[in-house]
């Protein structure tokens, strides 16, 4: 696939893990090996069925363990732990001895800006990464240490959205 980039998809607005799907079914579509990992995320979702059948891993927990913001601090430590053992097996499956093309990070910026990983160390895998391996991260926050080393950057802004009206997230749309 050549040189590969960074891209980042972030902003308070709906539609940054879609685009983060979109493009890790086009790359799948055209025969490249895709690991779409989330952070954060535990409860079934539509999007991994459609990517699992084109034959992308994923990597995520199986564990629903609620939003970071209701969480008590016993949660939150097991949460973070979580996180931690995430990456770690995201490590390993960039590293292992199939080359992966593409590399989804769903909700990577939260993680980072809530300092669940350490910022060298996620700083070096992405500085570190294999020469042709195109990296796509997505998140609300976007801190600026990470900015800096994206060739694609991405805002998404909320101008509205039906849940400040009371409307829960529908099947299908928002999961």
């Amino acid at each position: 696939m050549g040189t590969g980039l960074i891209h980042m998809y972030y902003g308070n607005g709906k539609g940054k893990t879609t685009a983060a799907v979109g493009l890790a079914a086009r790359a799948a579509g055209c025969g490249r090996r895709v690991v779409f990992a989330q952070f954060l995320k535990g409860r079934p979702t539509g999007e991994l069925s459609s990517l699992k059948e084109l034959g992308v891993k994923i990597i995520r927990s199986d564990k629903d363990l609620g939003f970071c913001w209701e969480l008590t601090d016993e949660q939150r430590i097991v949460w973070n732990a979580e996180q931690t053992r995430l990456f770690g097996e995201i490590k390993e499956a960039v590293s292992g001895a199939a080359p992966v093309d593409l590399l989804v990070l769903d909700e990577a910026l939260n993680v980072a800006a809530k300092e669940l990983l350490r910022k060298e160390e996620l700083l070096d895998f992405i500085t570190q990464k294999p020469e042709g391996l195109e990296i796509v991260l997505t998140g609300r926050p976007a801190p600026e240490w990470l900015l800096e080393k994206a060739d694609y950057i991405t805002e998404m802004k909320c101008h509205r959205h039906p849940y400040d009206r009371g409307v829960m997230a529908r099947e299908s749309i928002e999961y």
